[in-house]
């Protein structure tokens, strides 16, 4: 069985997770939001964006 999960939905999940919890707080979720934002804009989107690629194809390598 194969599941695709969009980064996006990922990484939502994960911080709505942490502010439920209260390991973050309502400022460091905004940061954190304000720089992957600003990220995307910027030359360093296509790096990151082959390194999280490259990852998610090692580890889905892993289960075969």
């Amino acid at each position: 069985m194969v599941l695709n999960i969009s980064a996006v939905l990922l990484f939502g999940a994960a911080s709505a997770l942490a502010l439920k919890t209260r390991s973050a707080g309502g400022g460091a979720a905004l940061v954190l939001f304000l720089f992957g934002f600003f990220t995307a804009g910027t030359g360093a989107y296509e790096p990151i964006h082959n390194l999280v690629q490259a990852s998610a194809d090692a580890l889905s390598a892993l289960g075969k």
